[in-house]
């Protein structure tokens, strides 16, 4: 397992809900020229790469603009590759996801990555609802965010919100306006991405009569239409630099001017900000002004993506579910949906997760199909994995790694949607294999640093295709003994993976040999179309005669 101190979360009790006991980790960067970089790790996402909008910027060909994010977990440290074009590897073993142990290197590029506990903790609040106001969430970082918001929300202090397009922001501000003392008040939203430049001022700050062509009536500004309630400005980043000296001068001074008044008009609202872009890099690079940035960032919160918070899915579907007209609920979904949500990547995070949960009701044969390409490629991430390495170059420490197949989680054959999960769409929520300890070199690392001419079985490469009767057959009887060290380092949903990846690769493979090679009639026999049975072939690299 891993090392206890980098890798152990301890829930204890805190006042009436619960609190994390957050081991403190620090990671060591070694560049290139051998100077070090020490900083430290949380449970936001610590990026590594070229962009300067990175946490921590890697001056290196060979790093890609957002190559790595360490973060911590309540399973421990977890490294996750960002759709690098070279790679993050482990002992020279490229990963898609690790939990790192103290003392492991990770090599990015030219440089160096190394986790090193310090020795102590600080204890986490977390709240005790999975719930603040409508946002949803019941993982460890969602109630984290909530525990803080709850603080923060009885008080008047300006809030930043920190995260991606769709994570929720806009629902968490209306709820930190309905839990203060100013929810009688008006919630007032302006979004200044969907605003063209030349009339954001107009909207924010109002006009009198005359101001511009077209200005026949006086109109206030949001600001005063906030007045003692809240203003959320959604995308402040995307605020054009000539109005910001005039919005920071409205927040210091509480009073206004409407374009072509003379007069001051006095408010009194509660500002909440937003914006899905680095503001703290943005004002250190002066495309956003840094004394804004510091009236903004009173407290700022990071919301985490969705894909830091795969255990929340299960519920926010079972929320979109009850939200539609007529309600459903989540057992109208078709068989292996939660799992195949719960590997996508969801680049459009919740918002998307919202599109793709209607699309699957009214057409629930469109599973396999429903997620699209993530932002890799390929349906990637896992909850948690020990080690996923990066297809197709190497196989992994634990093997291949497997979707929900054909045969579904269960035993017995099964067609239909399910079979389609992509192989590195793994679904999680099974506990994680460690890494091997550093300097000390896995059981298996031989085979996951395979080089990328090795054939598989089954594969073109390989003489034994699918329609060789030996390819395609399982020792059931004596499958679990021979593996037996392996799968008891696995919980029971991994190892039922194991055993089932291998089990449907024998079922297509048999289904092709019993009519001879011809996938069409092998499709229709399966109950799947065509197409499904190609991408199956190449999942398993196999081939038809």
């Amino acid at each position: 397992m891993v090392g206890d101190q980098a890798a152990s979360l301890t829930l204890t009790s805190f006042d009436q809900g619960k609190s994390l006991r957050l081991p403190s980790v620090r990671v060591l960067v070694t560049l290139p020229d051998r100077r070090v970089l020490e900083t430290q790790v949380g449970m936001s996402p610590l990026v590594f790469g070229t962009s300067s909008e990175c946490d921590v910027v890697v001056s290196d060909p060979l790093v890609s603009r957002r190559h790595c994010e360490i973060r911590l977990t309540e399973r421990g440290v977890l490294l996750r590759d960002l759709g690098s074009k070279n790679g993050t590897l482990i002992q020279g073993v490229p990963i898609l996801e690790a939990l790192l142990p103290p003392g492991v290197v990770v090599t990015v590029g030219t440089s160096q990555l190394t986790v090193r506990p310090t020795g102590t903790s600080a204890v986490l609040p977390l709240s005790a609802s999975t719930s603040f106001g409508r946002a949803l969430g019941q993982s460890l970082s969602m109630r984290a965010l909530f525990a803080k918001l709850e603080r923060a929300a009885p008080t008047d202090e300006t809030l930043l919100l920190l995260g991606e397009s769709g994570t929720g922001k806009e629902l968490l501000a209306r709820a930190v306006h309905e839990n203060s003392r100013r929810s009688g008040g008006p919630f007032v939203v302006v979004d200044c991405g969907a605003i063209a430049p030349s009339l954001i001022e107009g909207e924010l700050f109002g006009y009198v009569p005359g101001a511009f062509s077209g200005a026949t009536t006086t109109k206030p500004g949001l600001l005063e239409l906030a007045n003692r309630g809240t203003l959320f400005i959604d995308e402040i980043g995307e605020l054009p630099l000539d109005l910001q000296p005039k919005l920071l001068r409205a927040l210091e001074s509480r009073e206004v001017r409407r374009l072509g008044a003379k007069q001051f008009q006095p408010f009194d609202a509660r500002i909440v900000a937003a914006t899905h872009r680095n503001l703290r890099v943005k004002a250190t690079e002066g495309a956003f002004r840094q004394d804004l940035y510091f009236r903004l960032a009173v407290i700022e919160f990071h919301v985490p993506a969705l894909r830091e918070r795969r255990d929340d899915i299960p519920l926010l579907v079972e929320r979109i579910l009850e939200a539609r007209d007529p309600p459903r609920a989540l057992a109208d979904l078709p068989p292996h949906a939660l799992p195949l949500l719960q590997a996508y990547d969801w680049p459009g995070n919740v918002r998307e997760l919202r599109n793709a949960v209607a699309r699957l009701v009214l057409f629930p044969e469109l599973l396999p199909e429903l997620a699209g390409p993530s932002r890799t490629g390929s349906v990637t991430m896992p909850p948690v994995a020990g080690l996923r390495t990066a297809p197709p170059s190497s196989p992994g420490i634990l093997g291949p790694a497997s979707g929900p197949g054909i045969l579904g989680p269960a035993s017995g054959p099964a067609s239909g949607p399910g079979a389609d999960a992509p192989r590195s769409a793994r679904p999680g929520g099974a506990p994680p294999s460690a890494l091997p300890p550093a300097g000390g070199p896995h059981p298996d690392a031989t085979k996951a640093a395979a080089p990328r001419d090795a054939s598989p079985p089954g594969s073109a490469a390989d003489p034994k295709s699918a329609t060789d009767p030996a390819a395609d057959h399982v020792d059931l009887d004596g499958f679990a003994e021979k593996r037996l060290g392996r799968l008891l380092d696995l919980s029971l949903p991994e190892a039922r993976e194991v055993v089932l990846e291998e089990l449907e690769r024998s079922y297509v493979a048999a289904k092709l040999r019993q009519h001879g090679g011809n996938i069409s009639r092998a499709a229709d026999a399966m109950g799947v179309s065509r197409q499904l049975v190609h991408r199956l072939l190449e999942r398993h690299g196999m081939r038809a005669k």
